[in-house]
C-alpha cells in the first residue's frame, strides 16, 4: 500500500475529532466502523499494532500539561520520540514551540502524523525511525508518551535519554516498565483513552543521573 493510499483510507475512514480533554486540537480517530481490519489484512506484513488511531493515557496528559503551560516549550526545538498520531507533538507546535521534530518508527503513524499536523495548521518535521539508531538529536526537549508499555523498550528509552543527556518530559499512566526512580512527577491528570471512563496520567521529568 502506497502512502497515498494509506491517507486515502485514513481520511474515508477515522473520523475527526476533538481529543478527549485536549479539544483545542483535532485528530484521525478509529472508530468500531472504521475497518481497521481491511487495512491490515492488505498489508499483512507491514501493518502492525495500530496506536496511532486511538489515544493513550501517557499522551493525552502529556499534551494537557503542554498546553497548560506553554513555556515548557515555548521558544525551544522539540523531539518527540515515537510520536504515534502526532498528539504530542501537534501541542508542542501550537505551543509556541520553534521546531518539533515527530519520530515514529512505523510508516502509517508517520502518515497519520502528517494529516493530523495539517488538520491543525502546524508544521512539523516528521520522520521515520527507532529509538534504538537514533543519533543524539538537535533538540532542546524531549516528550515520550506511552513508551513505557514493555520492559525492553523502556530499557532502551532510558538509554537514550542517558545518552542524549537533554531535557526530558514523560507521558505515562504508570505502567509497570515506567523507571519511577529515574523520574520526578511533576503533573497529574485525569484523562479519558475511550469513552468516559477516566484514569490517571501522570507527567515526570527524567532525571540525569550525574556525569
Amino acid at each position: 500500500m502506497t502512502p497515498a493510499d494509506t491517507k486515502a483510507f485514513i481520511r474515508d475512514n477515522l473520523p475527526v475529532a476533538p481529543v478527549p480533554g485536549v479539544p483545542e486540537i483535532l485528530l484521525h480517530k478509529a472508530a468500531p466502523d472504521s475497518g481497521l481490519g481491511h487495512l491490515a489484512a492488505r498489508d499483512a506484513e507491514g501493518f502492525g499494532a495500530p496506536y496511532w488511531a486511538h489515544y493513550w493515557a501517557g499522551g493525552l496528559a502529556l499534551a494537557r500539561h503542554i498546553l497548560d503551560h506553554p513555556e515548557c516549550v515555548a521558544g525551544r526545538c522539540i523531539l518527540d520520540l515515537g510520536a504515534g498520531s502526532g498528539l504530542v507533538a501537534i501541542a508542542a507546535a501550537k505551543a509556541g514551540a520553534r521546531q518539533v521534530t515527530a519520530i515514529d518508527t512505523d510508516p502509517y503513524a508517520v502518515t497519520a502524523i502528517e494529516l493530523n499536523a495539517a488538520l491543525n495548521g502546524v508544521q512539523l518535521d516528521i520522520r521515520a525511525g527507532d529509538v534504538a539508531g537514533l543519533d543524539t538529536p538537535d533538540a532542546d526537549l524531549i516528550l515520550a508518551g506511552d513508551l513505557f508499555y514493555s520492559e525492553e523498550l523502556a530499557s532502551m528509552v532510558v538509554a537514550f535519554l542517558d545518552r542524549c543527556r537533554i531535557d526530558a518530559l514523560i507521558g505515562d499512566p504508570w505502567r509497570r516498565s515506567l523507571p519511577l526512580t529515574r523520574l520526578r512527577e511533576i503533573a497529574r491528570y485525569d484523562v479519558a483513552e475511550s469513552g468516559r471512563t477516566t484514569k490517571p496520567g501522570g507527567v515526570f521529568r527524567f532525571l540525569h543521573r550525574p556525569p
